[in-house]
């Protein structure tokens, strides 16, 4: 599938709905900076944002190509990761005038998604150079933000522009590819917990969208010896399939199809390594990792035949919360008192279903496969536990999932008696 049959038309689609994704510039290839100017003409007053290490890759080519357009240039700078946090946003929203008329982001992930929520919240459109394979939120309408204390996705608005010039990309840092690679193998257990969701609540599911990320998925695995040699054209198929992902995404308006449990774990390993200042994985590599994880889980949960189900006391629950969250945790209590998930009948949801979970499990890889993926394009994987620690990932497994008010594998999973179930 070819992103260009997804994008500025109405889709009429087999699950009854009408989708849409709009972006009217949309460029990824060898050169394509070059077209920049062409692409940003109805703009004169252009705020560029980049951090320290992207504006170093094309940064002062793009403000040569545009010229007096650039009105401003943000760099953001931070000791290590810049966090796409509010007193962020904020820094990068103080360099717009009452003339700015574009937020133009050079950069990947945070870049995008800072561009997207300065720009969302001031009403001006926003636009990408992409400067590395990494993620793909490139093309989609949600920012994922870190505000107080909560990783949360803003379904704001996709870019306008987005450009992927091959000859940037493919010199990026070799972790961002990975990155970029490891964020599509992740759809083989984002796609399982949302087939599991539609049995289990009856959530919606495109069987349109689902197969088209089911089938990059199955095609950037075929990429990775390719990837590891910089192929430009592998590269560039890689950002046009993260790019592709991302519009998906858009058309549905949620991020469903691309994020479940192993964005979970993710986001708990990002979380908690800010309340407690300690170092993270780049997003993809964390999701890559964590996909071996939820591999496992459920290779654990299919093999029981009669499911027994435990409940947990709030008292616990509030212990754990605090252990894990330390300061944060009273807004995990509140989103899960919101979402009414611990005050569901587990048994009652699925008596007479657990054979059809079973199946849906058996579709997704087992962890020995994702681990052979991720491998193929350079993974190490002791370098996960090396991180994190087995005691921090098992935290994961049970509290990551309290992070979103979104059914995945990680809320079976921790609902199972084990020693009960056989």
């Amino acid at each position: 599938m070819e992103v260009s049959k997804l994008i500025n038309h109405d889709l009429h689609c087999s699950c009854g709905r009408v989708h849409r994704c709009d972006i009217p510039q949309l460029r990824i290839g060898k050169g394509a900076l070059a077209h920049l100017p062409e692409m940003t003409q109805e703009y004169k007053h252009i705020l560029l944002v980049a951090d320290t290490n992207t504006y170093a890759l094309c940064g002062d080519r793009v403000k040569a190509l545009l010229g007096e357009t650039v009105e401003s240039t943000c760099i953001l700078t931070a000791d290590g990761l810049v966090v796409p946090d509010k007193p962020t946003t904020e820094i990068a929203a103080g360099y717009l005038t009452e003339n700015t008329d574009f937020v133009l982001g050079i950069g990947s992930g945070v870049i995008n998604d800072i561009c997207k929520y300065v720009s969302y919240t001031h009403n001006l459109n926003c636009g990408i150079v992409g400067t590395a394979p990494s993620m793909d939120g490139y093309a989609s309408s949600g920012a994922a933000m870190i505000f107080d204390g909560m990783k949360i996705t803003f379904t704001m608005h996709a870019p306008r522009l987005i450009l992927g010039d091959t000859e940037i990309l493919k010199d990026a840092p070799m972790e961002m590819i990975r990155a970029g690679y490891a964020d599509i193998i992740g759809k083989y257990s984002a796609l399982c917990d949302w087939k599991l969701s539609k049995l289990i609540n009856d959530e919606y599911l495109c069987r349109e969208v689902y197969d088209i990320v089911k089938e990059s998925t199955d095609e950037v695995r075929g990429l990775a010896a390719a990837l590891v040699a910089r192929d430009e054209d592998a590269v560039g198929r890689l950002m046009e399939i993260l790019v592709l992902v991302g519009v998906c995404l858009t058309l549905l308006n949620t991020t469903r199809p691309g994020s479940g449990s192993e964005h979970h774990l993710s986001h708990f390993f990002e979380i908690t390594g800010l309340i407690d200042d300690k170092p993270y994985f780049v997003h993809g590599i964390d999701v890559g990792y964590s996909t071996v994880v939820t591999a496992g889980l459920r290779e654990t949960v299919r093999k029981i035949k009669a499911p027994v189900f435990r409940s947990i006391a709030d008292e616990e629950r509030a212990a754990e919360y605090k252990r894990v969250y330390k300061s944060e945790w009273k807004s995990v209590w509140n989103l899960q008192a919101e979402a009414k998930r611990y005050e569901q009948d587990a048994a009652a949801l699925y008596a007479g279903k657990w054979d059809d979970v079973v199946a849906i499990l058996n579709e997704c890889p087992t962890a020995a496969e994702i681990t052979e993926m991720l491998t193929d394009v350079g993974f190490v994987m002791d370098d996960f536990e090396a991180m994190y620690g087995q005691e921090k990932i098992t935290d994961g497994t049970l509290w990551g999932k309290d992070l979103k008010d979104r059914y995945s594998v990680l809320w079976l999973y921790d609902l199972l008696d084990m020693e009960a179930s056989r």
